[in-house]
């Protein structure tokens, strides 16, 4: 068997920035297959099921990841929740390159994209409040608080990287995980 050109990752982070810059309408196969560095033929034969697999294929990819390196230290009983908080974030703030990528979830929640990925946002959203929520527990909050810090962050988060992006100011996503940070850290 020949050995493959481009690795899986190299794809699947190909394809992400096309879905985060254009969405899940407006990623054309021609953008898709030179962000993956692969010709439409050989981007179908891994993706016989086209775009739609494609968009499927990057949010398990990016799920794997925020699992690996956000969920995992928010949960890791071994550090104090000071230092789960601390990780946490400094994954978040990876995951977004410091407030230049957009979710992935806004990215393929806009137009036809709803439809198609609307049961992954909504679970995936879902496991991000989960355990933002532990940790609010492992802070001592009360199940209610935690619950409505865990929204908070989310809703933070999102709203920080639109207004980063549209302002053209990486301070305000930085800014927001420092709020986040002191919101915790002080309670």
């Amino acid at each position: 068997m020949r050995p493959q050109k481009v690795l899986d990752i190299e794809i699947l982070t190909g394809l992400a920035k096309v879905f985060r810059s254009k969405g899940y309408e407006g990623a054309s196969l021609k953008d898709l297959s030179e962000a993956a560095g692969l010709k439409k033929a050989s981007l179908y034969h891994r993706f016989p099921n086209g775009k739609q697999e494609m968009a499927d294929a990057v949010l398990n990819h990016i799920s794997d990841w925020v699992d690996e390196n956000i969920f995992s230290n928010l949960l890791d009983n071994d550090l104090t929740p000071e230092n789960r908080l601390k990780k946490g974030l400094a994954g978040v703030r990876m995951l977004y390159d410091g407030g230049k990528e957009i979710c992935i979830f806004r990215a393929l929640s806009m137009q036809a994209g709803i439809e198609l990925f609307e049961e992954q946002v909504k679970n995936g959203m879902n496991v991000w409040i989960t355990n933002f929520k532990k940790l609010g527990l492992a802070f001592n909050l009360s199940h209610d608080e935690a619950e409505n810090r865990a929204i908070q962050v989310l809703i933070e988060l999102q709203g920080s990287l639109i207004v980063a992006k549209g302002l053209g100011e990486l301070t305000v996503f930085e800014n927001t995980l420092q709020k986040i940070e002191n919101k915790y850290l002080r309670d």
